[in-house]
């Protein structure tokens, strides 16, 4: 009894703010178990974002890629399109060069004083010419017009130097074969003769604009 007595006489003098009832003290754990949860939920919430962030990084990637493949895919075909022919094109140039060195030793005299069927026969071989050239071209082979231009090793080739002190240094002044292109590429280079000895190009650029 003295026991008892002395217990509930310390639960007395305890303050009040002290003494936690079990109501409150289920209160406390529900805020806890709360604060808890939405640690918790937070934290998923931080990892999902994270994840989402990885996989639309990943996405970016693969719409790179892919884009790029697509881009690949499309230059590859466009040239094999225009490329295709180009083997063909090589032959049937050896073909053309045959015809105009046909037509080239024919003598100018024998030319103008042809009777009609020579005359006939050497229009044939003409027309020959331009359909097949014509034919090329509309493949996308293209003749190039080198006469007159400064020399560009990408799309001629030098076979011999003419002396003129006339003409700027370095200008095709004979084509001896024509060169062609097929799209953007050289199919074959035209072989020239270039100028030697004449003032260079710079200088006389420089000249004209100082006058």
């Amino acid at each position: 009894m003295t026991d008892e007595t002395n217990k509930h006489g310390a639960e007395a003098s305890k303050p009040a703010e002290d003494i936690v009832t079990p109501a409150e003290a289920d209160v406390q754990d529900m805020f806890e178990d709360a604060d808890e949860a939405a640690q918790a939920e937070s934290e998923a919430l931080e990892a999902a974002r994270a994840e989402a962030a990885d996989f639309r990084d990943r996405y970016m990637r693969l719409a790179a890629d892919m884009d790029n493949l697509r881009r690949r895919t499309e230059r590859e075909v466009k040239d094999a399109k225009s490329y295709s022919v180009a083997g063909f094109a090589r032959d049937m140039l050896a073909v053309s060069d045959n015809l105009r060195r046909a037509l080239d030793a024919i003598p100018a005299d024998v030319r103008a004083g042809a009777n009609a069927g020579l005359s006939t026969l050497i229009e044939g071989v003409e027309l020959t010419e331009r359909s097949m050239l014509s034919a090329l071209e509309r493949h996308g082979v293209r003749k190039l017009e080198p006469e007159g231009q400064k020399f560009d090793p990408n799309f001629h080739q030098a076979m011999f130097e003419i002396p003129n002190p006339d003409v700027p240094h370095n200008t095709v002044v004979q084509v001896v074969q024509a060169g062609f292109t097929i799209g953007e590429r050289v199919l074959r280079p035209a072989m020239v003769g270039v100028a030697k000895g004449g003032p260079k190009v710079a200088a006389a650029a420089g000249e004209a604009s100082a006058s």
